[in-house]
């Protein structure tokens, strides 16, 4: 029961930070009572997840490149940063999939 706990966790945090990013507190976009569009959101969690690894790659290369101005702390962190956010969507997928299968069996 933790891991489910834990991909709710996820779920909610990537909710909240879309929300940020929107500039929209998440605690307005919930009173409205307005349904987000899943397909939507899925899509810019996506897109966040991407933006975080490939600027973890760009670091990567920078340093290796020898650029003075990026420092090795700031390289691991963008590579730990970029390595969560994929568990975690790889987590939610999981868990898709998952309700999918159990959809997809229930005789209607």
């Amino acid at each position: 029961m933790s891991t489910i706990n834990s991909v709710d966790q996820v779920l909610v945090e990537m909710r909240r930070l879309a929300a940020a990013a929107q500039g929209v507190p998440a605690e307005t976009g919930q009173a409205t009572g307005a349904s987000p569009d899943f397909a939507a959101l899925l899509k810019q969690s996506i897109d966040q997840v991407n933006e975080t690894q490939q600027t973890a790659t760009q670091l990567s290369s920078a340093f290796s490149a020898g650029d003075r101005n990026v420092e090795i702390s700031q390289v691991m962190v963008s590579m730990q940063k970029a390595s969560v956010s994929f568990q975690a969507m790889s987590e939610v997928r999981n868990r898709l999939v998952s309700a999918y299968q159990e959809i997809m069996s229930m005789q209607v």
